[in-house]
């Protein structure tokens, strides 16, 4: 299931994209500050180039590229209008 970033309140969205930019395996070889990794996550949502994927059976968060999700779960997420 797809979450339109703009439904989530300010605080929830820097935590989630701070606990994403800190996870174990997103190291990319630079030493980018947790705070410039979150930007460049928040500008790639903005840009819908990432988009917040939910987990219903495990109610795990993740960040997907839009390319790599599923075409219907895109179109619902345009359906909501926060495209």
């Amino acid at each position: 299931m797809l979450i339109p970033f703009e439904m989530l309140e300010a605080d929830t969205l820097q935590r989630l994209l701070e606990d994403f930019a800190s996870r174990d395996g997103t190291d990319n070889g630079h030493a980018d500050e947790l705070a410039t990794r979150v930007n460049q996550l928040r500008r790639q949502m903005e840009r819908r180039q990432i988009v917040i994927v939910f987990h219903p059976d495990t109610a795990e968060t993740s960040l997907a590229a839009r390319h790599d999700v599923p075409k219907e779960w895109l179109q619902a997420l345009d359906a909501t209008g926060e495209n």
